[in-house]
Order: C-alpha cells, then structure tokens, then sequence
C-alpha cells in the first residue's frame, strides 16, 4: 500500500498512488538553487552552515551543530538518501533547503 495521507475538513485519509509510478524528489539549496547530488555537495553546504561531521557510526554519514541538539544520520549510500532524509534536513534548516518533484 503506498499513497499520500491527506488532511481535509478534519480527516485523515490515505489517497492511493493508483499505480502510478511515484515522483522522484530533489532537494535544492534555496540561495544558490543548487540541486544536492552529491553528498559531497551537501556536506560543503552544511559545513557553510555551522554543521560539524560526526564519525562515530561507519554505517551513517552524521552531522552536528553546536549551537543546537539536533543531530542528521544520513545512510553512508547515497543511492539510499531518500525524501524522508531530505525533509528531516530541511525541518533542521529552516528557509535553506526545499524538497521539490523532479
């Protein structure tokens, strides 16, 4: 079962995808419209933030900033970097990344 969960007149409901094959997704730095490819690309647009790499885990790739508690896994793959990654580091960087359809 896959589909988007809709909130509408007070009602949550789960709206099938019918089939269709779903949208891939892009996260894009918002000041340079750069699109993250790369983690590379990522990790040079975090550092520029104030975020700091933690190496801790070899399975994930983390990363910290001081001045806050919140803390970013990401898989070591970027084959794996999904919506989900996408929108918790755009929830953890308010007004610098969006996630769009390709």
């Amino acid at each position: 079962m896959s589909g988007v969960w809709v909130f509408k007149n007070g009602v949550v409901r789960l709206v099938e995808n019918g089939g269709d094959c779903p949208r891939r997704k892009v996260m894009v730095h918002v000041a340079s419209g750069e699109a993250i490819t790369s983690y590379s690309v990522l990790e040079r647009i975090l550092f520029s933030l104030g975020w700091e790499r933690y190496y801790d885990d070899p399975e994930l790739l983390q990363f910290h900033k001081r001045s806050t508690v919140h803390l970013i896994s990401l898989p070591r793959d970027f084959n794996k970097f999904k919506s989900i990654h996408m929108y918790d580091i755009v929830v953890k960087n308010r007004n610098e990344f969006e996630v769009r359809d390709m």
